[in-house]
């Protein structure tokens, strides 16, 4: 299999109109205890709130928001709960992506028809600044979609939050929007879910990776990319490939107890302050060897940026047809070896960073061996 790739993603074959990533929400063990973390080391504000105060006594949930990225981390106050199940299964990971449509339910009767599972039908919740429709399909693993319509309303977030202001001092790090979402499945599973993203919801299919792609000595994974018919959503799916260890898909599947987001693309417009400013709020990233950048100039040419200052941050540089991009990995944001996040920043790129893919996944390599899982 070779690389394939659609370098046009001009027209709009959604089966619905879709308008974006609306929020993403995670469970968490701790919501508190994150949404601190989420703002003093990422830059968000707390923008919203639910919870025993607001009148919801089984669960409580932190709002963030920095620029077009909105974060909601969930915990549940009673072991027996199925968010506190979730966490005990999965850890703190990602349960939802939302998707901000113009009519949810005809998005979400659309997607029954054309094979979704439904998590729960068209519901309309209002407050004293408007309504909201919201209906839920499933997809990968215990991940779901919900589907977001909410022109008629103009709260801080949903009917039944209320806003609120971090209480710290809160620095923005310049993170813009999501670039794209991936999700990890289990062996075999990748087509069946490229599928769902194309019958269902009308995506086309962007790209594709095979094992020669995406490989190192010891192992090896597949990718195929969906996007919808602006772009603006992009969903990556991965799977594992033969190899001589155990891939970083199979420590993710292990750890996290089946499929579900893996990272999530973060776009910056100026990835050197971005980086330097996380690093100093102590987010830790993957390293990657020196030796990279030995040659870097010559693989990808001239750049705006200062060389002296991509080597000193450990930024990634990968060039295609329309332009290049730099972009960074964290390490895991929790113990458990499962979600992370990228920074990225695209001069004109619309590809993943293909070239880039040997020293990352060495460098996750390296990591898996710490942990003694490779």
């Amino acid at each position: 299999m070779q690389t394939t790739a659609e370098r046009t993603v001009t027209e709009n074959r959604d089966a619905f109109p879709i308008l974006g990533t609306d929020y993403i929400e995670f469970y968490v063990g701790n919501a508190k205890q994150a949404a601190h973390y989420y703002q003093t080391a990422f830059g968000f504000e707390w923008v919203a709130y639910k919870g025993p105060e607001t009148g919801c006594t089984d669960f409580c949930s932190y709002v963030l928001q920095q620029q077009k990225i909105r974060f909601v981390l969930t915990s549940a106050f009673r072991p027996d709960h199925e968010i506190a199940q979730h966490v005990m299964r999965h850890g703190d990971g990602v349960k939802t992506l939302a998707i901000g449509v113009e009519d949810a339910r005809e998005a979400y009767k659309m997607a029954i028809e054309r094979g979704a599972e439904s998590v729960f039908e068209p519901r309309k919740t209002d407050d004293h600044d408007g309504n909201v429709v919201t209906a839920g399909i499933r997809t990968y693993g215990d991940t779901i979609h919900v589907l977001v319509e909410r022109s008629a309303y103009g709260g801080a977030f949903l009917p039944g939050y209320q806003p609120r202001k971090s209480l710290v001092a809160v620095r923005s790090t310049g993170l813009k929007h999501v670039d794209h979402c991936v999700g990890n499945v289990e062996l075999g599973q990748m087509n069946r879910w490229v599928r769902f993203y194309q019958d269902v919801m009308g995506f086309k299919l962007l790209i594709t990776f095979d094992d020669k792609d995406i490989s190192t000595e010891y192992s090896a994974l597949m990718s195929k990319v969906v996007a919808n018919g602006s772009g603006y959503i992009k969903f990556p799916i991965n799977e594992p490939a033969p190899g001589k260890r155990k891939s970083q898909i199979e420590e993710y599947v292990e750890f996290y107890r089946g499929a579900g987001v893996q990272h999530i693309a973060i776009e910056t417009d100026n990835i050197l302050q971005t980086v330097d400013q996380l690093r100093k709020n102590g987010v830790d990233f993957l390293y990657v060897p020196d030796s990279y950048y030995d040659n870097l100039t010559e693989r990808v040419g001239v750049i705006e940026e200062n060389f002296d200052e991509i080597r000193r941050l450990n930024i990634l540089v990968d060039r295609d047809e329309d332009g290049y991009l730099l972009q960074i990995f964290t390490k895991p944001v929790q113990d458990r070896p499962t979600v992370f996040y990228e920074i990225i920043q695209r001069k004109g790129a619309r590809s993943f960073g293909k070239g880039n893919f040997k020293a990352l996944f060495e460098a996750i390599e390296r990591e898996q061996a710490l942990r003694g899982n490779l």
